[in-house]
């Protein structure tokens, strides 16, 4: 008794919580304000040094003395930061640190990205260690403006350097900060120099207050009109006789040539004046947008509004092995290896080699026959080898791909359970880098196996009642709450059962999706079923439209451009989580419901791979009705655990192997190539609830996933149903009840295939016409209408009183 209380106590003790580093918003507000005020601080400081520091200087570094008084504004405290800052650091440049500090308070208050702030803490260094060092040259000693830092770093590099050389480096980093900080070239800088020598000019030429220039400017005006007029001939209209022009080789003002050559320009031109339009240069984008902007704010995280979400640890999982690995027991296999070679021998079938390969549940004998025996001739003898063996479920892989041996898988006498806690720490499953991965269970070689549901992209679970589905299902929903935080994984459960995925309700507002204006997120009834699939039919539709806006093919593109800011969250973009479609009872749904379930999960299945919405259905009837063909075809990767005849085996796997599982967990996996049989992972019903506690005590969001809004026709006894409300198939309907002369809501699910809410809809619109009577209890309507011919007769007369 002692021992269980110890390791109940034991099970029961609450994880250590991990130490995180991560400010909170009220922490960041509070360092925020502290560090603004310390640079304030600062800054009041140093400015007060400079006035008072002779006068202070007698008492630096004494501080417990209270008599004493600084002139300081902040008093001895302000005194002695000055003085280490100023005089024994880095002179005036100090004041780039006091500003540092006071930009990192802000930045902090009002939690801006970090990275710039850093940008601006390594220049500010820079230039601040630059400055000191740059007083130095002019200080004979330690002074103000130098600080003890800059003199001594000049003094040094003056004793290795010479005073060109060190010169010659201050001036390189200059350079260095000039161009990759201020981004400065010398086009730059030429560009600059002739925009400031053209303001000059302009201003001179233009400035009304020098009377002089304008002085000088009508002088040479008038000395230049009558030189022209001396060697050209201008007549009374004002234009110039160009053959009276002097030869240019006599002309003796220097000036003269141009002024002639601009009036023979000018006289030579159109009379018409031209207007000429300068037209602006486009301005370039020297960045991408969404490149700035992640760069300012970080890509965008869909984790952030449950930031703090801490995923279930592995304690909450139950280890069934006590840490042990497989027990090989060496007599077993020398025994089964015995009675094999006997059983083989008997049929006259050699054997050159044999090798065993133990599992957690199954035992796999590779056998290599002698050259010339038939592979078919193997095949045949199950039967024997189950027999002689005296063991259930012995299977025959002949021969196994890749390998060139043949398989004889024969169950342990003791079969070792696979819990889900060795499958969730194994490396393979923590280190996968996969979108939806999968812990299904252990392989016949004792290895995890994991498999991504998006490359399935669906997955069909069938097998016979208690046999492991509903274990199946609660592992592939155990793995994908282990890996995957809420924002990027949404499930959508429809339990037709009531009892099976219950538990998951305390997790509605972490992973689940539902309809709007409903109350559980578990479906469980058959209409919000069809509701349901509908709705993400409209879901998978919008989705469509924004990778077609993207111009994205899959959604995990779509994602990645909307996590790096490429996509605008005002055009109606926003972060795509996943969302997994479980149902536990499929043939439920199909019974009930029909047509109205199958075809719009045929058109998930078809076309929801590529925008991040897959189906996991699981069923315990695996016959052609329920499996259909539209199903097989769309879903390439199946789950079998055991059934009870070849023909089920066959339905599910397009093989026979699953009728020769032994149950509990044992099932065979296939993607559309190669059988793999697994040992199903055991996760019970008390760990779930833990890991679903676990979450759900947990910051969640406001509310569950919303998916859109879909109006289902509900089925009504309102007779006022006009001819533009009838459903599609209202006059086949009729027909059908006519021949048949009876009016049931069940012959029309039989014969049309529909679900009972839409038979029951046509049937009261079929009584709103006069065709069926009213509702009579347990018997059949009345069928109103004799023949086919009264029934064409009746809806013509309707068309023609329209």
């Amino acid at each position: 008794m002692a021992k269980k209380k110890t390791s109940t106590s034991k099970k029961k003790k609450t994880p250590r919580k991990k130490i995180s580093f991560a400010l909170s918003k009220q922490q960041k507000i509070l360092l925020g304000s502290f560090l603004f005020f310390v640079g304030l601080a600062l800054i009041f400081s140093f400015v007060s040094y400079f006035f008072s520091w002779q006068t202070d200087q007698s008492i630096v570094g004494i501080i417990e003395e209270r008599e004493l008084q600084a002139e300081n504004w902040l008093n001895k405290f302000g005194n002695n930061v000055a003085h280490f800052f100023v005089y024994d650091g880095f002179g005036i440049a100090a004041f780039i640190f006091a500003f540092l500090v006071t930009l990192t308070g802000i930045y902090y208050f009002f939690d801006y990205a970090k990275k710039q702030l850093l940008r601006f803490w390594f220049w500010g260094l820079l230039v601040m260690l630059w400055i000191s060092v740059f007083f130095g040259f002019f200080a004979g000693t330690r002074n103000l403006f130098s600080g003890v830092m800059g003199y001594e770093i000049n003094d040094f590099l003056q004793d290795y350097l010479g005073l060109i050389g060190a010169i010659l480096l201050m001036t390189f980093l200059a350079i260095v900060y000039l161009v990759i900080r201020l981004k400065m070239t010398p086009e730059k800088v030429g560009d600059a120099i002739k925009k400031t020598k053209k303001d000059i000019v302009d201003d001179f030429n233009t400035d009304p207050a020098s009377e002089e220039n304008s002085e000088n400017l009508a002088q040479q005006t008038d000395y230049e009109k009558q030189v022209i007029e001396e060697v050209v001939n201008i007549d009374d209209t004002g234009s110039i006789d160009l053959e009276t022009i002097v030869d240019e080789d006599n002309l003796e003002e220097p000036f003269l040539k141009t002024v002639i050559q601009n009036e023979i320009k000018d006289s030579t031109d159109s009379e018409v004046a031209m207007e000429i339009e300068k037209v602006a240069e486009e301005e370039t984008v020297e960045e991408n947008i969404s490149k700035k902007l992640v760069e300012d704010f970080g890509e965008f995280d869909p984790t952030l509004e449950l930031s703090n979400y801490k995923f279930p640890t592995i304690d909450l999982l139950k280890d069934y092995t006590g840490g042990k690995g497989i027990t090989i027991n060496q007599e077993e296999l020398e025994e089964n290896k015995n009675r094999i070679v006997n059983t083989l021998n008997n049929y006259k079938i050699g054997i050159s080699n044999i090798k065993a390969t133990v599992g957690p549940t199954v035992t796999l004998y590779e056998i290599v026959p002698e050259a010339g025996i038939r592979i078919s001739k193997i095949k045949n003898l199950e039967d024997d080898i189950a027999l002689s063996l005296s063991a259930l479920g012995i299977r025959i892989i002949a021969p196994i791909p890749g390998r060139g041996t043949i398989g004889i898988e024969v169950p342990n006498k003791k079969p070792r359970i696979v819990s889900m806690r060795s499958v969730i720490a194994s490396p393979k499953f923590q280190n996968a880098e996969m979108e939806l991965p999968l812990s299904l269970g252990k392989t016949i070689s004792n290895e995890t196996f994991v498999v991504d549901l998006a490359k399935m992209p669906h997955l069909l679970m069938a097998g016979a009642t208690g046999q492991g589905k509903s274990v199946g299902l609660n592992a592939i929903l155990t793995s994908l709450l282990y890996k995957k935080h809420p924002a990027e994984v949404k499930f959508v459960l429809v339990d037709p059962k009531k009892v099976e995925l219950t538990l998951f309700n305390k997790i509605e507002r972490h992973y689940l999706a539902k309809l709007p204006n409903t109350e559980e997120a578990i479906i469980t009834d058959t209409n919000k079923v069809i509701n349901t699939l509908n709705s993400l039919c409209i879901e998978m539709d919008e989705r469509y439209d924004l990778l077609k806006d993207a111009l994205c093919r899959n959604i995990k593109e779509y994602n990645t451009k909307f996590k790096n800011r490429k996509l605008n969250p005002n055009d109606g973009h926003r972060f795509l989580p996943y969302i997994v479609l479980v149902i536990d009872e499929f043939a439920d749904l199909i019974m009930t419901a029909g047509k109205e379930v199958e075809t719009p999960i045929a058109r998930l299945a078809q076309l929801a791979r590529a925008i991040g919405i897959h189906l996991i259905i699981a069923t315990q009837r695996p016959s052609v009705n329920v499996i259909t063909g539209i199903i097989k075809a769309n879903f390439p990767a199946r789950i079998a655990f055991r059934v009870t005849s070849k023909i089920d085996s066959r339905t599910i796997l397009d093989s026979a192997g699953a009728d020769q599982l032994i149950g509990r967990g044992d099932m065979l996996y296939t993607q559309g190539n190669d059988l793999t049989r697994l040992q199903c992972a055991f996760v019970d019903t008390p760990e779930v609830a833990d890991i679903v506690d676990y979450i759900g005590s947990q910051k969640a969001y406001a509310s569950a996933h919303m998916l859109p809004e879909y109006e289902g026709e509900e089925g009504g006894t309102n007779l006022d149903i006009s001819v533009d409300e009838r459903d599609q198939l209202f006059r086949e309907a009729a027909e059908v009840l006519v021949i048949a002369q009876q009016g049931s809501a069940s012959l029309l699910q039989r014969k049309l295939k529909l679900g009972y809410n839409r038979a029951g809809r046509i049937i009261d619109q079929l009584e709103a016409a006069g065709i069926v009577g009213p509702f009579e209890g347990s018997k059949a309507r009345q069928v109103l209408v004799p023949t086919i011919d009264a029934l064409n007769q009746l809806l013509e007369n309707e068309s023609n009183n329209l």
